[in-house]
């Protein structure tokens, strides 16, 4: 068997595979879907993946990839000190909600936290500070048309007036595509957001049936009406994959992402 028809042969297994699963799930379900092998660009499926889908903390990130770009360009010193204030507390995820007013904490950490914990004072300095037209226009630059950032995090008023945050499947597999391939910032700065992204705390989707000795780069994302995940599974055939769940609880749209991963990782081993 040639690789040329061992990689067709794994891309005909991957989207029968995918395609009877998506078959067993609810009809109030909907699921936004985009996977690609690393290895053979060719080898890939989407489902929805180009439709815009409410992001949660997925938007962060474009920001992380922003804030970077602004370092590499000198405009961000990652080791500087953020002198937090109680007006810049968000609520949601994350841990500087709890900090006391004025406290010392350097950009380098605010990064890792965004990332790690889905710290979202972290995130809402980052915006204010980068500038949400700068984040916006970091986003054309990399080629991603239907994401877009459009309020700052838990901004409740905004989103009941229809101004929420949006990514597609698809887009987010093509920043993950140019990180992995360092093609953003410099190499060693996408080391650094790869390692970061591997460090996140929540393993509730992506990883969760994965053999525990699979090292995933990933950002996850929770609404009341949306689970997403978008990562890098580092498997013998590395992979890209971006699932956003709408229609189902937390915990079975958890599930779904999880199960989803692993018959990706079962097709393209």
């Amino acid at each position: 068997m040639t690789l040329t028809s061992c990689f067709a042969q794994t891309d005909a297994v991957l989207t029968k595979s995918v395609t009877t699963y998506l078959h067993t799930l609810p009809a109030s379900v909907t699921v936004s879907l985009a996977v690609q092998s690393l290895t053979d660009s060719s080898v890939a499926m989407s489902v929805n993946a180009e439709k815009p889908v409410p992001s949660a903390s997925v938007i962060k990130l474009p920001i992380m990839v922003e804030v970077m770009e602004q370092v590499k360009a000198g405009t961000l010193d990652l080791s500087e000190i953020h002198i937090l204030t109680d007006s810049e507390k968000a609520g949601g995820d994350g841990v500087l909600k709890n900090y006391s007013h004025r406290s010392r904490i350097s950009y380098a950490d605010l990064l890792r936290l965004m990332l790690v914990y889905s710290d979202n004072t972290a995130t809402n300095i980052f915006i204010n500070e980068l500038g949400m037209a700068a984040i916006n226009a970091r986003i054309r630059a990399m080629g991603l048309t239907g994401t877009r950032l459009n309020r700052v995090m838990m901004d409740t008023v905004a989103a009941r007036q229809g101004r929420d945050n949006y990514v597609t499947a698809a887009d987010m597999n093509r920043l993950l595509s140019q990180l992995y391939q360092h093609r953003l910032a410099t190499p060693a700065l996408c080391e650094q957001m790869l390692d970061i992204l591997k460090q996140n705390e929540d393993t509730l989707t992506i990883p969760r049936l994965l053999p525990k000795s699979v090292v995933v780069a990933h950002k996850t994302g929770t609404l009341a009406y949306v689970r997403a995940d978008a990562g890098i599974v580092y498997a013998r055939q590395p992979f890209l994959l971006t699932v956003l769940i709408q229609g189902a609880p937390t915990p079975d749209a958890e599930r779904i992402i999880a199960e989803l991963a692993l018959i990706c990782y079962d097709a393209l081993r």
